[in-house]
């Protein structure tokens, strides 16, 4: 969520960030909402304090005798008091109004960010390795059904469309993929691994700003009344991990000395895909339940920037271990995520397909987050608290990961060579085959 109060000093900034994204102008009327909101402020500090000069008042007139005077002040108290509990529900309410229309404002891209309306406006940073080329390789789910290791229609009677079954050597690889990306970030890059809930309430998924403006792509469940055993509150499937882990820290006030703090994740995700229709129909790329590792930094506004460059360094080694050819782009501010103020995709390359897909993003958001969770930290020497920077990325998406390996190091005769990195977590298997 974007401070008000940079908003009234920098408008013409906010409605130009807001068009480089495609958005319409915001800054006038979330100016006159928070006028509104002041002036009405005003009105109940003169109220308050007519109420208690009158108040004061009435004790002298009582002292002098004067019941009169006494009574038209009492009066005047009442009718005062009343306007000060009507006034202060209504500054609750605009208030309110004000937050809401605040949360739908998007976060403002960093200068360097390219301005673009959408992908093609990406810029690309560098690249890793040689991508096969070659019309006749097979993409990943016709590799997998040759094995009977990846079974989309048995998904498919239990759960419908964007769900699979992997079986045997695929879902022990995946398994491999998970594990050996949770020890390179743990023992080799400083990140803390957390095991963290898969259900959180709508304020958690409102601090990472997937709520409200995002609803319809996330899964609502209800959950039950400890006491009563009856559905009393709704709570949310994550659809990353991101969004614990950043929450790890909401409503707190932490010491500079604490910060950086690193987190990283293995778990399970869930998104409605809400508009990809047509979109990656076939195979594991867009599916409504999948695996990812998450890298969450929380840092100071000094040190979030060359945060980002680090995330990106390490969701990267895991491609380099894996020796799959990517590349890095920055994204456009037509292209990049609400929240963000500038992203790094890193996109593999799938030989069949032909291209380079999105396996990690890696974004850094500044306060816009932090201020949604009341996350703060207090500067050494400072009394004052400052709001923590958030990054998120995806270090990476596990799916994807065995996607990338299936179809770079399928062979000849329908089987799949195991990299060397992850053999280690087969037990030195060196190839999946039929």
């Amino acid at each position: 969520m974007l401070d008000i109060n940079w908003i009234r000093k920098n408008p013409e900034a906010l409605d130009r960030a807001l068009a480089d994204r495609g958005d319409e102008p915001a800054a006038g009327r979330l100016i006159a909402l928070d006028e509104a909101r002041r002036a009405h402020v005003q009105e109940l500090q003169k109220a308050q304090g007519a109420r208690n000069a009158a108040s004061k008042e009435i004790g002298k007139a009582k002292a002098s005798g004067d019941e009169d005077a006494a009574q038209k002040l009492i009066e005047e108290v009442a009718k005062l008091k009343s306007f000060l509990q009507e006034g202060e529900a209504k500054e609750r309410a605009l208030e309110e109004e004000l937050r809401a229309a605040l949360a739908q404002i998007p976060n403002v891209p960093l200068d360097d960010v390219p301005v673009g309306a959408d992908e093609s406006a990406n810029v690309e940073l560098r690249t890793f390795g040689n991508p096969k080329l070659d019309d006749r390789a097979p993409e990943h789910f016709e590799i997998g059904e040759n094995l009977s290791l990846m079974d989309f229609e048995t998904a498919a009677k239990l759960s419908g469309a964007r769900f699979v079954v992997l079986k045997g050597e695929l879902a022990r690889l995946e398994r491999a993929l998970g594990q050996f990306m949770l020890d390179l970030h743990t023992r080799e890059h400083g990140y803390t691994e957390v095991l963290p809930p898969m259900l959180v309430r709508d304020e958690v998924l409102f601090g990472t700003a997937q709520l409200p403006k995002f609803a319809e792509d996330q899964y609502a469940a209800n959950a039950p009344d400890e006491e009563e055993g009856e559905t009393s509150s709704r709570l949310w499937l994550i659809p990353t991990a991101e969004v614990p882990l950043t929450n790890l820290v909401r409503e707190s006030i932490l010491t500079e000395e604490e910060l950086p703090l690193r987190f990283t994740a293995l778990t399970p995700c869930f998104r409605s895909e809400a508009g990809s229709a047509g979109r990656d129909t076939r195979g594991m790329l867009r599916q409504h339940q999948f695996n990812k590792v998450e890298l969450v930094s929380i840092t100071s506004g000094a040190t979030s920037q060359q945060e980002q460059e680090r995330m990106t360094a390490c969701a990267e080694e895991v491609l380099k271990r894996l020796e799959l050819p990517y590349r890095v782009v920055v994204l456009s501010t037509g292209d990049m995520g609400f929240a963000a103020q500038r992203t790094y995709d890193i996109e593999v390359w799938l030989p069949g397909q032909g291209a380079y897909r999105e396996i990690s993003s890696c974004s850094v958001c500044g306060d816009f987050q932090a201020r949604r969770m009341n996350a703060r930290y207090r500067p050494s020497g400072e009394k004052q608290p400052q709001f923590v920077h958030t990054l998120n990325g995806s270090g990476v998406a596990v799916g994807r990961a065995l996607i990338a390996v299936m179809e770079n190091y399928v062979n000849a005769d329908g089987s799949i060579t195991v990299p060397a990195a992850l053999r280690p977590y087969l037990g030195g298997q060196e190839r999946i085959g039929a």
